[in-house]
Parts: C-alpha cells; structure tokens; sequence
C-alpha cells in the first residue's frame, strides 16, 4: 500500500509546486486573453512538471508504467487552450516512447485522450458556475474511457491499485482546480488593491487642488457670459459660445473628480435590479435611436440587490453608453439578467458589436484620463468602477477587436 501511495504523493506535490511557480512568472487572470508568449512558457512548465512526474512512477506493476501526467495534460488544456495542452502531450509522449516497453502505445493513447477531453470540454468547463462540479464530470467521462482502454489493452491489475490510483488522479485535478481558482481570485484582489490605491492618490490630489480651480473658472464664465451680452465685437460673440463650453466640460471634468474623492453617500436599500434595468433602457433608448444602435433587452423574473438605485442607474447607463459610442454605424446591445443561486449572485451582462479593445488596453479601464475615445476624459469608467466596488459588486470587461465588448458586473443577490 505504502509503494502505490508514495510515488503518487511525490506526483502531486510535483504538479502542486509547478503550478505555484507558473503563477509566479505570470499570474492566472482571466480578464484578459493569454498572449502567446505566455502560453508557450505555460507549456514549458507543465512540460516540466509532467516528466518529473514520469521519472517518478509507481515502480511495482512489471511493465506498466502509470503515474499523473494525465492531470498536467489535462489542466492545461483546459484553462489555456491546444497551444499549452499540445507542449505538455508532446513532450510526455516523447519520454514515454524513450521508456519504451510493450505497453508504449497504451501509455501514448491514454496521454492523447486526457488532451481530446481537455479541448473536448474546454468550453463547457468555463462557462460552468463551479469549476469543480465542471472538473468532476469531465474527470469521471476520462475516467470511462482510459479503463476501457486498460480492460481491453492489459491484463487487469488489483481492485485495491485501481482504487488508489483513480482516487489520487480524482483528488489532484480537483486540487489543481482549486489552487488555479483561488489563485485567479487573489491576482484579482491584488489588481483591485493596487486600483484602489490609484483612486486613493487621485483623491487626495483632487481635494487639494479641485476647488481651487473651480472658484476662478465661475469667475471667468461669469464675465463672458457679462460681456458677451453688451458687446459689438462679432468674433468675440462667435466665439463666446465655444469658451463657454470648454468652461462647463472643464466644470464637469473636476466634478467627476470630486465625486471620486468625495462621493455622495449612499442611501443603500433592497432594490429590484430588473427595475433598474428597465428604467436605464428607456432612458438610452434615444441616444442609441439616434446612433442606429439596438437595446436588446427582455424582462426577467424579479431580482433584488443590496445598494442605492441613483448610483446603480448612474454605473449601468455609463456601461450602455459606452457600448453605444463604441458602434461606429449600425449594431446592437444585448443585455443580459441572470441568477446564480449557487453562487447567490445576480449578473448583469451587457454586450456590445462595437470595435472592441486590445488586451493592452483592457488593463488601463477604469483609469482616470484613459479612454478609446477621442473626446472622453476616462472618468466614466472609473465613476462607475468605483460605484459598483463600493456597493460590494465586481466588474469584468471581455473583448475582441472589430467583435465588441461585453461587460459584466455581479451583486449579491438578495431577498426581497
């Protein structure tokens, strides 16, 4: 019993500490898409893992030769797709046709399997709501097929061997679920720290310098608007229009600044989500009229959240708006409302067709004075940002140049 369970432990250890280390290099995140880059040192990695994994195998079986490749193989395929996958296949069928043996071919197939189940499943496997009942039932339809293979290919070993060797393989891909899942939501964390912390310097930047400027700014359109009434001067009347303009932008600019260094407070009740929803479509119905842009939107069965419905319409209808601006001609917003009771959370999905973004510059959303547009000053994004995380929601941005973007925000969900 003690030679099946020890080389088994080495592997998992072996598997756990490769995964640990891959995450140094570059942390698991899934709001933005691997580069290929990463994706080839992913691979290298689990190459790594999976042959020290191979030169630690269960020595007692005669000719057999099993160990948990299959995890390291199957994994990554599933979070980083045929590129990483294909490293790690390749590189453990290589070693194992240096092994040799007349079990070669077996080893080689039940390697190639746990790769086609990865990419087989990938897709189901993120967008289940549990990563482990996702795991589980990919991992038991590998289980069925790799002992066909060993009924049909090799004379059967003990009951007891089975046994240990599936329960470990079960046990390691649900532990490296785990870790991946709670690394991704600790890089998460972290990301929103250090956002925070950008907000928190702008505020305090803000608070020092904002009505200072806003006072002779008053001044200077209060005169304009003076002269412009009694004087002859037709350029100046012209252009008066024009200043005044870039006053009140200026105004606006330092307003939503304010707002980020000293918000409204919140007045926080059990809200319909699906009432807020309704009243911000028809309020952008108009501006997306005029656009030639299409709110696609159904009523759903009433949902209900913890927070402040001024400042919720004030986050969801920067989001319409911004899928709005980002349709060039004609195009349509789809917008989502959906439970998961098992997470007992509500999310809002709000997808456009519009140009889309580059993963360079899905990182710096939600940064004050970044923005795709040409006459955005970036404080939309980070207004609403912060108005969601301060009612204890997340946001998620996903998109693709030229196919559009799509904008999640999550709220515990509430009774009503």
């Amino acid at each position: 019993m003690i030679t099946l369970i020890k080389p088994l432990l080495v592997n998992i250890t072996i598997l756990l500490s490769f995964t640990f280390n891959a995450n140094l290099f570059f942390p698991f995140q899934t709001k933005v898409p691997n580069t290929l880059k990463q994706k080839v040192i992913y691979g290298l990695i689990g190459s790594l893992g999976t042959l020290f994994c191979m030169f630690y195998p269960i020595e007692t079986l005669g000719a057999t030769h099993f160990d948990l490749r299959m995890c390291s193989i199957l994994i990554l395929t599933l979070y980083g797709g045929w590129l990483p996958g294909g490293i790690v296949l390749v590189s453990a069928c290589l070693v194992r046709y240096f092994f040799g043996g007349k079990f070669l071919a077996i080893g080689i197939l039940v390697s190639i399997v746990a790769f086609l189940c990865g990419l087989a499943f990938r897709r189901f496997f993120h967008k289940s709501p549990s990563k482990l009942v996702a795991g589980t039932m990919i991992v038991v339809c590998y289980f069925i097929i790799y002992i066909t293979i060993l009924y049909y290919r090799i004379d059967f070993l003990s009951l007891s061997f089975y046994l240990i060797y599936f329960i470990a393989l079960y046990i390691t891909v649900m532990a490296l679920i785990f870790v991946i899942e709670n690394l991704i939501k600790i890089n998460k964390q972290f990301e929103e720290m250090v956002y925070l912390d950008k907000l928190t310097m702008i505020g305090q930047l803000t608070a020092s310098i904002a009505h200072e400027i806003r006072n002779p700014l008053a001044t200077i359109r209060g005169f304009i608007q003076f002269l412009s009434k009694d004087t002859n001067d037709e350029r100046f009347k012209k252009f008066s229009p024009l200043i005044m303009e870039e006053l009140d932008r200026t105004n606006s600019i330092i307003t939503n600044y304010l707002k980020v260094a000293k918000p409204e407070p919140f007045q926080m009740a059990i809200v319909s989500i699906d009432d807020v929803m309704n009243d911000c479509v028809q309020l952008m119905r108009p501006l997306a009229s005029y656009s030639n842009v299409i709110i696609d939107y159904e009523n759903k069965e009433p949902f209900y959240v913890n927070g402040d419905e001024a400042h919720l319409k004030q986050a969801i209808m920067n989001v319409i708006k911004n899928g709005i601006e980002s349709i060039s001609n004609q195009g349509t917003i789809k917008i989502d409302l959906n439970a998961d009771h098992f997470k007992n959370a509500v999310e809002i999905s709000i997808k456009d067709n519009g140009k889309g973004m580059t993963p360079e510059q899905l990182k710096q959303i939600g940064l004050p004075f970044y923005t795709t547009k040409t006459k955005g000053t970036g404080l939309g994004s980070m207004v609403t940002n912060k108005i969601i995380r301060e009612l204890n929601g997340s946001i998620e941005y996903e998109s693709e140049i030229n196919k559009g973007t799509t904008v999640k925000i999550v709220f515990p969900l509430r009774n009503k």
